[in-house]
């Protein structure tokens, strides 16, 4: 009976989000692409809001 249950359990699907947090490198680039990409979009809004001088 113990053969039937590990082929069932088997033929699950693994959950998606299981499946991102089992992958250490993408977890690596998403937590440095994701505050670099941020904080470049910031210092663009705040290089953009200078006022010109004159």
């Amino acid at each position: 009976m113990s053969d039937t249950d590990n082929t069932d359990k088997d033929k699950e699907p693994i959950p998606g989000m299981q499946s991102l947090l089992d992958n250490t490198f993408l977890l690596l680039f998403i937590g440095v692409a994701v505050p670099s990409v941020i904080y470049t979009i910031w210092g663009v809004m705040e290089v953009a809001n200078i006022p010109l001088a004159h």
